[in-house]
Parts: structure tokens; C-alpha cells; sequence
């Protein structure tokens, strides 16, 4: 019986790694599932630009793993049973009813969602765009947005500040607006920070530092609701952090306080065995010390890491250590414009940093790069795969230092 390796998500994570596992391992001795809840593959990192009205090319995934003997099943995932290694999946809107799926080897890759932090409002009122259903959404709201329309944008993340710079520069007829907790871009250097403020002063984006939101309604957002003070906005883009599903926790999983999965230095669930994660639904350790963030980069770490520790362990070989160390922090500001922010081990910014339009075009590189990569996933097969140890060992082989 073959070995059945499940992926869950195919996400920037979950697509790259099975294309990986594909083109490595057997296909006589192992069978590859993706399940993902829509047929698109969506390129997360430009959905603000989707959402302010560029057109963005569509990857169907029945194209992406077309001949790679990867099977794409399209459902959506209600549950997982580590105990059973079950998966419960169903069409959407449940028209195709309940299924189950076994699997030997389950690589957990569902990514995340906007967190909205208990905030009155947010779920009803903010937009977001952490999805492609929720950021055309926005697109509609937008296009019927007039001129001298108010937008708000909630988080001086590299989310926030890419969709405020995008959607400032695509819609100059628009008021937009940031509202950050702290100060804007305090993690870059100071240089760094001195190009960031004059992007924004030169797209006439009005910044509203050390303001916290405490509530949305339809046309503002209170930063204080005892005082009443608050930002006048047609629409609010909610775009202060991210949240994993639930799933994962109620599976019995061990899970960090952030409902990640918690996982060993080969992305391996310190609880069950046979179950991997990647991306943001991993809590892995970074060679720091610390926990990775949410993030693309930390999608490619700890896929790659994943991929080869399933890899070894099904052949009989030596885990190799993947890096997970970061050495940059790369934001958009619009399309001719962007700042990559070098950092040091222990992820504080260095003095130096690339800006402007060769900046824009690093970040372009990296966008068509990843998204080559997705549409070739297994860059081509190789004539020869390898096969499976006759007993691989559950346990696991050690791990390379």
C-alpha cells in the first residue's frame, strides 16, 4: 500500500511543499493529496493591489499539479482526527456532504486570516485583505467610492503600510488614512524611517501615530471611547494582525496560545508524530530564539524544512537543518517605490537599506519569482525519485546540527 501524504492548504506553504515532495519521492510508493477550499491558487502578498483594482493573473491549481501526479481535492477542511489520522473535509457549503480523508503523513499548511482582537465592529464594518474573497470584497466598496472618499487603514505592519502607499498612489482622488499603535516604521533604521515618511508625505497619507482603535462603525473608527475621539472613514481596512483557525486547537494537537501548531526544529507536531506544519499555522523556533512570524518568509523556511524532514525520514536518511534565520524585511510603497530593510541576528535593523525604484524592482523579482515557482511546483521532474525505506522509522532518524 502506498504511503498517503496529505497537504493541508495550498497557500504559498502548502503548494510549494507538495510540487517539492512530488518531484522527490516515488510515485510507486507514495500518494500526494492537496485539499484546498477554492480552485485558485491566491497570491496573498498582492492582494492589495487586487483589492484597489489591478487585475492580477489567476493560477488555476488543476494547472498547477496538472502531471505532477499530485491529486487536488477541492473541499474544505471541518476537522482533523491526529488520533484516527483522519481528516473531515466538505464541498463547499457543504453541498457534497462530509467526508473523511486517511492519511499516513499530514503536512497541516491552512495559513491565517485577520485577527480582529475582540474589537466592536471590526467582523461587521472593516474590510481586510488577508484572502481573495475578502479583498474583492474591498475592490467593490472602493469602485464605488467617490472622490475625496475616507479610507482607513488599522496597522503599521508591512500589511498596513503596503495597502496604504497602494491604495494612495492607485486612487490619489481618495483621503487615506494610517492609523498605527505606535510609531511608523520604528522597527527600520533611521534612514529607512526618513524614506518611508516621505513616501507617504509624498502620497498625501495622513498617519495617526500612538492610536490605538477601540471600536469600528460605518463611517469611523473610535480610538477612544470614553472621549468620543475619533477617524472619520468611508471605509476601514483592518490590517493589525493575523489569526490562525481554531481547527488545529480543537484537533488535540499541542498548540502555542496562538492556536499554532507547536512543532520541533524539523517542523514535526511535538504531540503526534505524524503530523507536520508550515507556514502560519507553525510555531517554530527561529535560530534566534524566538518564535517565526507570520509571514511569507517564514512560509518558504519552514516549508522547505518540512518538506526535506518528511523526505528523509520516509527514505531512511539524515534530517537536514533548513535555515530559518531572516536577513530582511522587504515593503512595497506603491509600484515604483519600496524599502528592504537588512537585520541582524537577532532581527533589529542594520543601518543599511535599499530604497526607491531599486527596491521596487527587488520586490517585483521576488513577487514573479514566487509566483514562477508555484506555477512550475516541481521544477520539473527529475528522471530518477527516490524510494521509500521498506520501515521507515516512526520515531524519526537524528536530525543534522
Amino acid at each position: 500500500m502506498k504511503h498517503r501524504i496529505v497537504v493541508l492548504g495550498a497557500g504559498y506553504a502548502g503548494a510549494f511543499a507538495a510540487g517539492n515532495l512530488a518531484r522527490r519521492l516515488s510515485p510507486a510508493d507514495t500518494e500526494i493529496t492537496v485539499v484546498n477550499a477554492v480552485p485558485d491558487f491566491v497570491e496573498r502578498m498582492r492582494l492589495h493591489q487586487l483589492a484597489i483594482g489591478q487585475d492580477l493573473a489567476s493560477r488555476k491549481l488543476a494547472d498547477v499539479f496538472a502531471g505532477t501526479g499530485v491529486r487536488l481535492r477541492l473541499a474544505r477542511v471541518t476537522g482533523v482526527d491526529p488520533e484516527r489520522r483522519t481528516v473531515a473535509v466538505t464541498g463547499e457549503d457543504g453541498e457534497d456532504g462530509e467526508d473523511n480523508l486517511a492519511y499516513d503523513t499530514l503536512l497541516y499548511a491552512l495559513g491565517s486570516s485577520v485577527a480582529h482582537h475582540g474589537v466592536p465592529g471590526v467582523a461587521e464594518y472593516a474590510f481586510d485583505v488577508t484572502g481573495r474573497s475578502s479583498a474583492l470584497r474591498l475592490r467593490e466598496r472602493l469602485a464605488r467610492l467617490g472622490e475625496g472618499g475616507t479610507v482607513l487603514v488599522v496597522g503599521e505592519g508591512l500589511t498596513g503600510i503596503e495597502t496604504a502607499t497602494e491604495f494612495a498612489e492607485s486612487r490619489p482622488d481618495l483621503s487615506v488614512a494610517l492609523a498605527a499603535r505606535g510609531e511608523l516604521g520604528a522597527w527600520l533604521s533611521p534612514k529607512a524611517r526618513r524614506h518611508l515618511r516621505q513616501a507617504f508625505d509624498r502620497l498625501g497619507i495622513t498617519v495617526h501615530e500612538h492610536t490605538g482603535i477601540e471600536a469600528v462603525e460605518p463611517t469611523r473608527a473610535i480610538a477612544d471611547r470614553v472621549t468620543g475621539v475619533s477617524i472619520p472613514a468611508d471605509v476601514t481596512v483592518w490590517a493589525a494582525g493575523f489569526a490562525v483557525h481554531p481547527i488545529a486547537a480543537a484537533s488535540g494537537l499541542e498548540v502555542a496560545e496562538t492556536g499554532q501548531i507547536v512543532v520541533d526544529r524539523t517542523m514535526r507536531s511535538v504531540s503526534h508524530p505524524d503530523v507536520y506544519a508550515a507556514g502560519d499555522c507553525a510555531y517554530a523556533i527561529g535560530e534566534n530564539g524566538r518564535p517565526l512570524p507570520m509571514s511569507c518568509a517564514s512560509a518558504g523556511f519552514t516549508n522547505m524544512q518540512a518538506t526535506a524532514a518528511i523526505i528523509a525520514r520516509l527514505t531512511g536518511s539524515e534530517v537536514p537543518a533548513t535555515g530559518l534565520k531572516y536577513y530582511g524585511n522587504h515593503v512595497s510603497l506603491g509600484r515604483r517605490d519600496a524599502i528592504f530593510q537588512m537585520v541582524d541576528g537577532d532581527v533589529r535593523s542594520k543601518s543599511w537599506y535599499l530604497g526607491g525604484k531599486a527596491a521596487a524592482r527587488l520586490k517585483s523579482g521576488v513577487l514573479k519569482a514566487s509566483g514562477w515557482s508555484i506555477a512550475h511546483p516541481t521544477f520539473g521532474m527529475p528522471k530518477r525519485r527516490r524510494r521509500l525505506a521498506t520501515a521507515p522509522d516512526p520515531a524519526g532518524v537524528r536530525v543534522a546540527a
